[in-house]
């Protein structure tokens, strides 16, 4: 993935999200009567101005493209002429002040039920959630779960695809829950495993959790195709063998044989082979090949893609549906943002879930790479992050200034200067906190690979 790429996509990503929050506070501002003076993307020095509409507003992109600003009338910043006081900000009500700041993370919820409506109508492709067998002692497998069974249910919630099974099962671990999750064998039985959640630590929530779980997918590795001269060639591999095992290591998908291949690179390795009603062992030694940068283990061989199809599906939805779908993927990860905090802040989910800019680039870079299925979904995602954010209780956050016209609705009068000056300075520690644990963590990942 090139650099260009991530910091085109990033950039793109960035820009439309600001665009959308900003443009908020300023449709609504203009539906309040205030006057708007300037809708910045992006901080400092402005590289590009344009002044238009009746009150020659500055349409401007500036330097620093972290963030954006909508700048409006108001006493407080500066003298107002007497004919234009009634279009500052500051003489609005509160009500409508709070409805004006409201309006920003609002767009970015729209946005992302507006992203999931579409990709919901278009299709959303995914792999049905076939498991494999279970590690001994995890939850999985002390649930009793066997290979090839499907997962139909978890709790109240149907699942199509391992990235339902991922969502909702996420809600449940992080809750720490004992939840029934209802499978299918082979020959279209249905049981029910009684998955207990509560023994995961809050380090086992990062990275795929799913492992930990004992949760894997499950797709036998049967050879569709072998290339001429190869290493799996050599070996004697034919189209139809099933791979059961590597040096002794059972396999459940192909990803178990790529993992147990890549660092085998000119050392010879043991198959266990399966061809008709025979097991067969033959050795193989991988050719090394070039993969970013470093040499990786290949045999050279293709999954079966008849076999691969019939483990995908595409989850569609009509336009109704795909809307009321929307809005409830919208809450269900608000809801779920919300709690991850909160465990955060309790100490029972690690702070190393929190990602910085350089993470959100990286992982913008690798959706744009996937498809645009991929690339709106990120959006979509970091939308309703960037709609959370701002809804929390913390001054310089549209959500303090929210908790402030709350306040001044119960009490009927504004908030001071004092306590306002207090909040600023808190929560610039607050923020510069949370950035500086979000930004180790990008710089560890990085460094980790």
């Amino acid at each position: 993935m090139s650099l260009l790429t991530t910091l085109i996509a990033f950039l793109a990503a960035l820009g439309v999200l600001i665009v959308i929050h900003e443009f908020g506070h300023y449709i609504v501002a203009r539906w309040c009567g205030v006057k708007v003076l300037r809708f910045s993307v992006g901080f400092g020095q402005p590289l590009l101005t344009r002044r238009l509409g009746r009150d020659q507003t500055e349409w401007t992109v500036s330097a620093l493209p972290l963030g954006g600003y909508v700048k409006m009338l108001d006493e407080r910043e500066g003298e107002v002429a007497a004919a234009e006081r009634h279009r500052s900000f500051n003489r609005q009500s509160v009500y409508r002040r709070f409805a004006i700041v409201s309006a920003g993370p609002l767009a970015n919820f729209l946005l992302a039920i507006f992203v999931y409506w579409l990709l919901f109508m278009a299709g959303v492709p995914g792999v049905v959630p076939v498991v494999g067998h279970p590690p001994a002692g995890t939850p999985a497998a002390l649930a009793q779960f066997q290979s090839g069974e499907t997962i139909v249910r978890i709790g109240e919630e149907p699942v199509r695809t391992w990235q339902d099974v991922r969502w909702v099962l996420l809600e449940h671990a992080v809750a720490r829950a004992r939840v029934s999750v209802e499978v299918r064998d082979e020959r279209e039985h249905v049981s029910f495993h009684d998955l207990d959640l509560s023994s995961l630590s809050a380090s086992d929530l990062d990275g795929d959790f799913l492992v930990k779980v004992g949760l894997r997918r499950f797709l036998p590795v049967i050879v569709g195709g072998v290339q001429e001269g190869s290493a799996g060639g050599r070996a004697g591999l034919r189209i139809g063998d099933e791979i059961l095992a590597v040096d002794g290591v059972a396999l459940y998908n192909w990803d178990d044989l790529v993992s147990a291949i890549a660092p085998q690179a000119g050392r010879s390795v043991s198959l266990q082979v399966r061809r008709g009603e025979q097991v067969l062992p033959l050795s193989v030694v991988p050719e090394a090949v070039e993969d970013g940068g470093r040499g990786i283990g290949r045999i050279g061989i293709q999954l079966d893609r008849a076999l691969l199809d019939a483990h995908l599906t595409t989850v569609r939805h009509g336009p109704v549906d795909a809307i009321v779908q929307g809005v409830l993927r919208t809450w269900e990860v608000s809801m779920l943002s919300l709690r991850m905090l909160g465990k955060m802040i309790v100490g029972e989910v690690s702070l190393k879930n929190l990602s910085g800019p350089i993470t959100i680039a990286d992982y913008a870079g690798q959706s744009a790479q996937l498809g645009w299925l991929s690339y709106v979904s990120f959006i979509a995602l970091i939308s309703i992050s960037l709609g959370v954010l701002n809804l929390l209780p913390v001054p310089l956050l549209d959500g303090g200034h929210l908790m402030y016209y709350l306040v001044e609705m119960v009490k009927g009068r504004p908030v001071s200067d004092r306590a306002m000056e207090i909040g600023q300075r808190i929560g610039m520690v607050l923020l510069f906190t949370l950035m500086a644990f979000a930004i180790y963590n990008d710089i560890n990942r990085l460094v980790g690979g």
